[in-house]
This record gives C-alpha cells, sequence and structure tokens, in this order.
C-alpha cells in the first residue's frame, strides 16, 4: 500500500476536521500532496474552509532563504493570504504573537521534517502549539514519514544550559519520531497552560521500519541544503560541522555528504574514519570548491561520505568521528565556531548542536570515540518508555 501523509488523507475527506475554521497554515514547500498541491492552495479552495493566515518557519513558505537568514512577512502571491515571518531576527520572533492569532479558530502544521534534533521546523511547530494553547486555538499536525526510518534513536541529551532553537527539547540527536508523534510529547511536557487542543492527522500505509522509497512519495527539499533523502540520512551527524570552520559541504551539491577543508588531506582523512571500522559507511577521499559559505571558492580537501548499509550506519556516531578526525588532522588551523548560532553567543555553536560542552572538551582532550559516546546508553533507556507512549506508527 502506497503512503498516504496526513495532507494526502485530509484531501480525501475534503478536510472535513476543518471545516467551519477559520485557519491558519504553517507551512513550507513540502507542504504538498501527491499531486504537488500545496496545502495553502488546497485549504484555499476548501469548502467551508477559511484560509486566514499563512505562517513562514526558517527558509520561508516557498524556502528560498538560506540557513539562519531572516524571513519577511508578505502577502501570498497565490492566494492573497496574509503571510506572518516565524523567522526574524531575535528569539522571540519564532513565536506567533497573539496579534497574529486574532481571527483565528486553528493552527495547521504541515512540514517534513527529516529526523534530526537539529532541524528547526519541529521547533516552529512546539512554539505554535504553546502560542495556540494560551490563546485556546485547536492545533493540527498533518503527519509525514520519517525519512530515515523511525527505528533507530542515537545520541545523548540537551542539558538546560544548552538549550536553544536546534534544540529547545531534551531529545536524542536521532529520535526515530514523526513531526506528529513530536507533537504530541511535546505537548505532554509543555506547562499546563500552554497545552493545545491537538490532533495528529495520521498518515496511512506507513510502517516505520520502511525507507522512503518504499512510501511512494515524492521528496520535495524541505530546505535548500537538504536536497535528497541521502542528505537527511546523514545529517543527524554531520550537522555538527556547523559548529566549526571546516566546511559542511554547503555550496556544493552533496552537502552534509561532503566535508572538508583547505588545511585538511583528503588521504589521511579517510585512512584515519577508515580504521575506526564504523559501520555501513566508506569514505571517498575528494576535492571540492565550495560556491559560497565557508571557504567559498577555494579548493577543500576532504572526504565523501558513501552510506552502505542504511540499517548499519550510525549517522551521529560516524559525525563524531568524522569531528576527531578533522580535529587530529587539522592541527591549529582548526577552529570551533565561537560566532553567534541560532540567537545565542553565549555558548559555542557546536556545544548547541551536541547538548552540552562533552563531545568538544573530549575532542579536544583526545578521547576515544567509545569514550565520547559512552554515555548514551543510561540517557537512552531513560528516554525510549517516554517515546513510546506517543509513537503512532
Amino acid at each position: 500500500m502506497a503512503t498516504r501523509t496526513g495532507l494526502d488523507v485530509c484531501v480525501e475527506d475534503g478536510f472535513s476536521k476543518l471545516r467551519g475554521l477559520r485557519v491558519g497554515a504553517i507551512c513550507n514547500p513540502t507542504s504538498v500532496d501527491r499531486s504537488f498541491v500545496h496545502l495553502a492552495d488546497r485549504l484555499a479552495a476548501a469548502p467551508g474552509v477559511t484560509l486566514a493566515a499563512l505562517f513562514g518557519p526558517e527558509h520561508g513558505i516557498r524556502g528560498t532563504a538560506q540557513y539562519m537568514v531572516q524571513v519577511d512577512e508578505r502577502r501570498d502571491e497565490r492566494t492573497g493570504v496574509e503571510v506572518h515571518s516565524l523567522y526574524g531576527p531575535t528569539f522571540d520572533s519564532l513565536s506567533p504573537t497573539p496579534a497574529m492569532l486574532v481571527g483565528l479558530d486553528a493552527l495547521v502544521f504541515d512540514i517534513q521534517d527529516v529526523g534530526s534534533r537539529y532541524y528547526t521546523y519541529v521547533y516552529t511547530m512546539a512554539l505554535a502549539m504553546r502560542a495556540a494553547g494560551r490563546a485556546g486555538l485547536k492545533f493540527f499536525v498533518l503527519d509525514r514519514p520519517n525519512p530515515i526510518g523511525g527505528l533507530l534513536v542515537e545520541g545523548g541529551p540537551v542539558r538546560e544550559r544548552y538549550r536553544s532553537f536546534v534544540g529547545l527539547y531534551d531529545l536524542p540527536t536521532r529520535h526515530g519520531m514523526t513531526a506528529g508523534e513530536l507533537a504530541r510529547l511535546f505537548n505532554e511536557r509543555h506547562e499546563r497552560a500552554e497545552r493545545c487542543e491537538l490532533e495528529v492527522i495520521r498518515c496511512e500505509g506507513w510502517d516505520r521500519r520502511s525507507e522512503w522509497d518504499a512510501t511512494g512519495l515524492p521528496f520535495v527539499p524541505p530546505s535548500p541544503n537538504m536536497p535528497t533523502v541521502d542528505t537527511a540520512r546523514v545529517y543527524p551527524g554531520m550537522c555538527l560541522f556547523e559548529g566549526t570552520n571546516v566546511s559542511e559541504g554547503r555550496g556544493t551539491t552533496r552537502p552534509f555528504e561532503l566535508w572538508g577543508a583547505p588545511f585538511l588531506d583528503p588521504y589521511a582523512l579517510a585512512s584515519r574514519l577508515e580504521a575506526e571500522r564504523l559501520p555501513g559507511v566508506a569514505f571517498r577521499p575528494c576535492w571540492f570548491e565550495p560556491t559560497f559559505e565557508k571557504h567559498a571558492r577555494t579548493a577543500c580537501g576532504g572526504v565523501m561520505i558513501h552510506v552502505t548499509d542504511r540499517d548499519a550506519f550510525l549517522s551521529v556516531r560516524t559525525g563524531i568521528a568524522c569531528l576527531r578526525a578533522a580535529r587530529a588532522l587539522g592541527g591549529d588551523a582548526f577552529r570551533w565556531r565561537t560566532t553567534e548560532y541560532e540567537f545565542r553567543s553565549d555558548v559555542p555553536a557546536v556545544d548547541l548542536l551536541a547538548g552540552d560542552d562533552a563531545i568538544r572538551e573530549g575532542i579536544d582532550a583526545g578521547r576515544s570515540l567509545d569514550e565520547l559516546t559512552s554515555g548514551w546508553a543510561p540517557y537512552l533507556a531513560s528516554f525510549l518508555p517516554e517515546r513510546e507512549r506517543h509513537l503512532l506508527y
């Protein structure tokens, strides 16, 4: 059976649950049904439904903005509906204001997540849920499959001091949940006054053991540097490089799969990483030249990550191994990022991504990969029962 997203289910039943409501839609380019018709267009044409507002997350409704670039407010050209930005210059700009919600009965969230704690759309969802709870609005999540599967959970916690827009909640780096399942978990964690009337419109025909290609769904890039499912698969580990002066491949055709820097030797990198005997992955030494972002128009030595066994591949462990290799071989040229990152400048970016300072300090101290990841097991043992309560598939 081909998978149907929550949006597909709603289209088939004529948006029956939204009839009689004035709704605001939180959406982006992934918010399309099997016929590639956008949620905003479907809602604008749905009998009995009033599309009263649109809300744009990071990268915007049409997905043109790069990461950490402010999204401006405007009107949607196709529907004429007012667009409110949920990604501005401050942390407060990430939440809908009471004025934005005036006249609405419900918010509808329909954005494709990629299964990693860093990806900001689920935090846009969570902050909007809290705003909906305070305003007494219903909140609908039109669910979509997790493109990297719903079984494997990997990584450590986010300590309180390291909460940010890339880790707003204490979650493992790879959580193995859908946006709808996360919404259920978030709503339970919220203060009572901020809990919303939540309804998840489930996918149909999705098995959490399935790879994306088994769903029959098209993969629409959810952000400018997330072009393929292959990108999503390595992202939980390789996004850590955003916290360094090593290129994570932005400005190339294979971001996050391709990484390196002018001061790295690709053959030494590949040899060191192969010696780690990481499961399900191979490393190809190569040179590349980013067209923008870090080291733009400069030849970088690095490796390309080739996943050889999807089931065995451990993205987060692999990413930390890559960080260790870059730090060891980069010498004094390697740097941890200290400039502002996702609205915080008081903590190194890699600590926000990792959830605490243990990874950075451990790598600087030369600790082994096993030592760096040894604390995950007890944390995951405590998290998994909570996760289980909110699974829908």
